[in-house]
C-alpha cells in the first residue's frame, strides 16, 4: 500500500525570516483566518493553487521555496 503524497512548506521559517511576521499578518495579507495559516504550517491542510501563489509572493519566493510536493 502507497503512503498519501504530502505537501510540505517553509513558511514558518520564511515568517520568522521576513521580521518575525506573525500568522495574523500572512492571514491578512493573503486573505485568509490566522486558523488556516496554522492549518497550512502544520500539514492538515493544503492551500488552493492561487493561495499557494499569494503565499508565495508575499515573501518574494518562487512557489518551490515556499511549497515542496512529496511523492512518498
Amino acid at each position: 500500500m502507497s503512503k498519501a503524497t504530502r505537501i510540505t512548506n517553509n513558511i514558518r521559517t520564511l515568517r520568522f525570516l521576513k521580521e518575525e511576521m506573525t500568522q495574523q499578518q500572512l492571514a491578512d495579507e493573503v486573505g485568509v483566518s490566522r486558523q488556516t495559516i496554522v492549518a497550512i504550517e502544520k500539514e492538515k491542510y493544503s492551500p488552493s493553487l492561487e493561495l499557494a501563489f499569494k503565499i508565495a509572493q508575499v515573501f518574494d519566493k518562487p512557489l518551490e521555496q515556499v511549497f515542496t510536493y512529496e511523492n512518498s
